[in-house]
């Protein structure tokens, strides 16, 4: 969750395609400790998307909860 928090930190910022040296960035001001692996993982996975689409697509997911 910490790498999501802290992908939308860099695009609401202003950073539309944030990389692994934003994060690590971000998440080291704060004294969070980062996993490359996971951290790329989320980066691979939200790269080139729009972000208000993903947030709606998973809103409409968890409706359906």
């Amino acid at each position: 969750m910490r790498y999501v928090a802290a992908y939308l930190l860099a695009v609401l910022g202003g950073n539309e395609s944030p990389t692994s040296k934003d994060l690590k960035k971000i998440l080291d001001s704060v004294g969070i400790e980062t996993d490359d692996e996971r951290m790329n993982k989320v980066i691979s996975e939200l790269n080139g998307k729009n972000i208000e689409d993903v947030i709606a697509q998973g809103k409409h997911s968890l409706l359906s909860v």
